[in-house]
């Protein structure tokens, strides 16, 4: 599926010969991930054709004379374009040739140079493992450095990502997005400007019967364990008062497995919470707190009489969905590096035989868009392996897995521009079963 890459602004700069040129501000989940010149990209598009040849996305021609300004716009959607669909192969994603190239604009865009350094990564239960890094190691290297020290079996490392988190002082916690594997940690926490940032290590499906997969591995064990409690002491597991008493005397018994397979019977155990936030339902302004997993995502909605209602929306009846940026980014050339001030997710569902958008108002959009693609991933995997004579190709953090389908996922992930100040930033097809004309 294609990842929330978008290119929202860009600025003219002077070059040494007296000319100017164009720095494009490459945004990856709403966070500045590079600023990078098009004579960069058309070079990196190079050497990626010379190893896969004419698999890759049309890139945008080169002007040898001046851009108009709707040319130049024409140019940015292009390139932003041409980033998200390039992202979609997980061979790619997974060669030098990509990787290489990320590592090196992030390093520069932020001034940061190779060298070793020392890392803090969290985990659930708030204690830290200092890990020894370079300052270009990516995500999944980390993660590998992580797993060599907690013993977290190789071949588990698929079910856990690292997060840039944020903690509060009342200790509230807010989990602001994923690292994608090209990402260099070190980097997204200096380059970040939101105080109180760190790097976690969290599971990350939200099928939560895949706990049963990681029961014969101790320090995988530990994390989910580590992650349950943490996540019912946040309430973002609710338990009820029966089943809170037996989890706090299995929790003094230190019985982990049986703590785990009760927390199974818990209201949105395994689920990932959102920071409170507004939707247009049942009328707009109203809030809600959203929980998202075990395929479906849960609304407990703050009406205007005070009073809250639970609403359910199942994955099977999202049609698609897509991410809106709304506003500008008026401060072209100062600091502004994250997204994620006006940001609106929309998806089209079915109720009673016909469908309807639902709107959210969340800076934590494309987290919440990366969850419904990961519940649409865990879903074709299972299908998959209910129905051996399906080919379905799932990539899953950069790697690829085959299985047998007769039919394939389709993806519509885009950042489409508008003429106005609203910018559209990514529609995405909830169902694989849901065909290009529907939308």
């Amino acid at each position: 599926m294609k990842m929330h890459f978008c290119i929202p602004v860009s600025q003219q700069r002077p070059d040494a010969l007296g000319g100017r040129y164009v720095l494009y501000s490459v945004y990856l989940d709403g966070f500045l991930f590079c600023k990078v010149r098009y004579s960069q990209l058309h070079r990196w598009n190079e050497q990626l054709r010379r190893v896969f040849g004419n698999c890759l996305p049309p890139f945008p021609p080169k002007y040898y004379l001046s851009m108009t300004a709707s040319m130049a716009d024409e140019r940015r959607d292009q390139l932003e374009q041409y980033l998200q669909n390039v992202t979609m192969d997980p061979n790619m994603l997974r060669s030098d040739v990509f990787v290489d190239f990320l590592k090196l604009v992030q390093l520069d865009t932020f001034s940061i140079t190779t060298e070793k350094a020392s890392l803090d990564i969290f985990l659930p239960d708030g204690r830290s493992i200092k890990v020894e890094i370079l300052t270009s190691d990516t995500a999944e290297r980390v993660l590998e450095v992580v797993s060599h020290k907690i013993g977290l079996c190789q071949e588990l490392l698929g079910y856990f990502g690292l997060f840039l988190i944020r903690s509060y002082k009342e200790g509230k916690l807010s989990v602001i997005k994923k690292l994608a594997d090209f990402e260099l940690p070190y980097v997204s926490l200096r380059s970040s400007e939101v105080e109180n940032f760190k790097v976690g290590l969290r599971k990350w499906y939200l099928d939560p019967s895949l706990d049963s997969r990681l029961m014969d591995c101790r320090a995988a064990v530990d994390l989910i364990y580590m992650q349950a409690i943490q996540d019912i002491e946040k309430e973002w597991a609710k338990p009820t008062e029966v089943q809170r008493q037996k989890l706090e005397a299995l929790q003094k018994e230190g019985n982990q497995t049986k703590f785990l397979e009760l927390s199974q019977e818990v209201w949105h155990y395994g689920y990932v919470q959102l920071d409170p936030c507004t939707c247009d339902y049942p009328e707009p302004g109203c809030g809600t707190v959203l929980s998202v997993g075990n395929n479906e995502v849960s609304c407990c909605i703050t009406l205007p009489d005070n009073q809250t209602q639970d609403v359910i929306f199942q994955m099977n009846r999202v049609k698609c969905w897509q991410v809106t940026f709304l506003g500008t980014l008026l401060d072209t050339d100062g600091p502004q590096q994250t997204l994620n001030q006006n940001l609106e997710l929309r998806f089209q569902y079915s109720e009673e035989s016909h469908w309807q958008w639902f709107v959210i108002y969340t800076k934590q959009a494309f987290l919440l868009s990366s969850c419904l693609k990961k519940m649409i991933s865990e879903k074709m995997v299972k299908l998959a392996a209910e129905n051996p004579e399906m080919q379905i190709e799932v990539p899953e953090q950069g790697k690829s897995k085959k299985h047998h389908s007769q039919q394939s996922q389709k993806d519509y992930s885009s950042f489409l521009p508008r003429k106005s100040k609203i910018k559209t930033a990514e529609v995405d097809c909830g169902l694989g079963t849901i065909k290009e004309e529907g939308l």
